[in-house]
């Protein structure tokens, strides 16, 4: 405290109540291949039906299977969870849907927000583009309307039914001006307005006004007085009249509810006049609902103004409004919402002659009704190695993303080594579940050529306590494509170390016949016999039996960790990820304190009740925490570091199971020969 150099009272606190605390165990992480979705951005998933609605369903039409197994290692982990993060990759070929203004538009790249944010300014005949790569896409349809073409009443055909559809799914049509209504309440949807100049007559409320080619009511307006000849909104009326008097508008009504007419501001216009549409996405083809023409978006009154604003201070914007809420499209060119109607050239969000924004009244279809079928959307599914790490690489930073389980997703080796030595034995705070490849197990000719490529698979993915390597893959139903297919295991270890946390914790093993039932499994690619089991045990594969009565289960809990120690266990190797990352996070607030005793004491005093609660939940036998003189010398202090040795006997689970039965004579007593 700082030194008084008169009386006084100087009051402080301390706090002295840092804890070791909880850590996440759970949360998954994959990277692959998939239908639809955003890419090279992660997303957080909680159910499968959350992966299909993000990532739709695992339809590969590119011919190969890796959407299909990244789809289902993904939601096979989520059978046992529901914490997964998911990265989507695409290959260079992949290409958005688009439509122009009655075209196709020219097919481009726009992987995800951040993408779009950078690109906006190069679209130029895009109308719509579909907001993901992938030939999905090409289900979309878009259209937009607006006031003019609500109204309509010579369409025919396509046209006819396309206004038809649109006054099914809005309540009512889209008015000519927003931004004033906006400001004093109006809800956009039960209310009509419009504009209006004083006059001498006497209007009362509920009276019909018409201004140009605008009708509307007459609005009550209390307590306030405007000069002859400004401009009002009028819209739904409240209570009360409306008379003029002396060249003002003056109100006589004692009792009204709101004050609603509001004067336009010189200079700088709040009315805006046709800058308001419906936009009406519809999945033609059904590839996202299986209802062909079913509408799946709704964006009623958003507007071509760049600065219009919402009644809770949003952007009303069409493209700030589709940026956000659309699960589909994005807008690409402004421009295109207008060019082709009368009055061409002008962009949305550039105000035209008069403050007012031109109608789609054209006489075209494609003009007066915007959008149309979105095409040129290509899928780029079967990944190259560099396109599946580079998904990968999104996972990297601890301090950007947390994450605890990486699931290797479709079995390839060498994808597999990447994850284990440039992002879990690097991070240290997570373990990799990996599969071998699907030509080592799938149908393989003999147990021993399964074998012998099993050893091949993990001779190349090293030595490493932050890896976990399975043994077979799975056969399941493929409800997608009512089939059945063979499937990477690593989703389900992943799911089981996932579901040991919310059932045990972390430092308990996830196999056997307690915890290591495998999920929706029909059989395995191949059945490992005991002799087998023996051989792929010594060098860290953890095969999977299927005991009569009992289902398929995990019947190991290694670690690829060659050398022979605790670490070459799961639940080892997990307890220690737990421990550290705890500890750690507590210890950050101890940096730029004094290395003293007083510190010293402090950090024993936060470590050891955690380690206590541990002990007492079974993830370790015996612990002692060193943090004095005799680690923290003068050198250490001298060079500003800071040492606390934590000794930790870990819990072991058994592996080998040791029964000896004894006959004895009947004359024979047990104390006698027990022992």
């Amino acid at each position: 405290m700082p030194f008084q150099v008169s009386p006084g009272i100087v009051v402080t606190e301390r706090d002295l109540t840092t804890v070791v605390p909880n850590v996440a165990t759970s949360i998954g992480a994959i990277g692959g291949s998939f239908q639809w979705g955003p890419v090279l951005e992660r997303q957080t998933v909680t159910t499968e039906n959350d992966l299909v609605r993000i990532f739709g369903e695992p339809k590969d039409t590119a011919g190969t299977s890796m959407v299909v197994e990244s789809f289902h290692v993904a939601a096979n982990y989520l059978a046992y969870t529901n914490n997964l993060i998911v990265v989507r990759n695409v290959g260079t070929s992949a290409r958005n849907s688009v439509v122009g203004d009655g075209d196709a538009g020219t097919p481009t790249v726009v992987q995800n927000i951040d993408d779009y944010d950078s690109d906006i300014a190069a679209f130029t005949d895009q109308l719509f583009l579909g907001k993901y790569p992938g030939a999905k896409g090409n289900s979309l349809k878009v259209h937009a309307i607006d006031s003019y073409g609500w109204d309509k009443t010579n369409y025919t055909g396509a046209a006819l039914a396309l206004q038809k559809k649109f006054k099914a799914s809005f309540d009512r049509r889209p008015s000519t001006s927003t931004d004033v209504a906006r400001a004093n309440g109006w809800d956009g949807k039960t209310t009509d307005y419009l504009l209006f100049t004083a006059s001498a007559a006497v209007h009362e409320e509920g009276d019909i006004l018409t201004q140009g080619t605008s009708t509307g009511v007459v609005v009550a307006v209390t307590g306030v007085t405007y000069a002859a000849g400004s401009t009002y909104v009028a819209y739904k009326p409240t209570n009360g009249t409306i008379t003029v008097a002396g060249g003002n508008i003056v109100s006589n009504n004692s009792t009204p509810k709101t004050v609603v007419a509001t004067k336009v501001v010189k200079d700088e216009p709040v009315t805006r006049n046709n800058d308001e549409m419906h936009i009406m996405v519809i999945d033609e083809d059904g590839l996202f609902t299986n209802e062909p023409g079913e509408v799946i978006e709704r964006h009623a009154y958003v507007s071509k103004a760049k600065d219009a604003k919402k009644i809770d201070g949003g952007s009303n914007y069409v493209s700030n409004v589709l940026r956000t809420q659309s699960s589909y499209i994005w807008l690409g060119a402004p421009g295109q919402l207008t060019a082709n109607s009368a009055g061409a050239g002008a962009h949305a969000g550039v105000l035209k002659s008069g403050s007012t924004y031109k109608s789609f009244d054209s006489a075209a279809m494609a003009q007066t009704l915007p959008g149309g079928s979105l095409t040129g959307g290509v899928d780029d599914n079967d990944l190259s190695i560099g396109e599946m790490t580079a998904a990968y690489d999104l996972f990297k930073e601890p301090e950007v993303v947390d994450v605890t389980l990486v699931m290797g997703g479709a079995g390839n080796t060498t994808v597999s080594r990447y994850i284990i030595d440039n992002i879990t034995s690097v991070r240290k705070d997570c373990i990799a579940l990996v599969s071998p490849s699907r030509a080592s197990v799938v149908n393989p000719a003999s147990n021993s050529a399964a074998v012998a490529s099993l050893e091949a698979d993990n001779t190349s993915l090293g030595s490493s306590s932050y890896a976990v390597m399975d043994g077979a893959w799975k056969y399941q139903y493929d409800r997608y494509n009512d089939v059945f297919t063979y499937v990477p295991m690593n989703g389900d270890m992943a799911g089981l170390c996932a579901r040991t946390d919310f059932t045990n914790d972390a430092w308990w093993s996830p196999a056997g016949y307690n915890r290591g039932t495998i999920k929706n499994i029909v059989k395995l690619s191949w059945e490992a016999n005991k002799a087998n089991r023996d051989v792929l045990y010594q060098i860290g594969v953890n095969p999977l039996i299927t005991p009569r009565g009992a289902g398929v289960l995990l019947f190991g809990d290694k670690t690829m960790q060659v050398l022979p120690s605790a670490f070459d266990r799961i639940n080892v190797r997990r307890l220690f990820i737990v421990l550290e990352k705890a500890i750690a996070i507590a210890a950050k607030a101890l940096l730029f304190e004094f290395n003293d005793e007083f510190t010293r004491a402090q950090f024993v005093n936060i470590v050891s009740p955690f380690l206590r609660d541990v002990q007492g939940r079974r993830g370790i036998t015996d612990f002692k925490v060193v943090c004095d003189s005799s680690n923290n010398t003068g050198q250490v202090i001298d060079t500003n570091n800071f040492v606390g040795d934590i000794y930790i006997k870990p819990a072991r689970s058994i592996n080998f199971i040791q029964l000896n039965f004894i006959a004895a004579r009947t004359d024979v007593s047990f104390s006698e020969i027990g022992g």
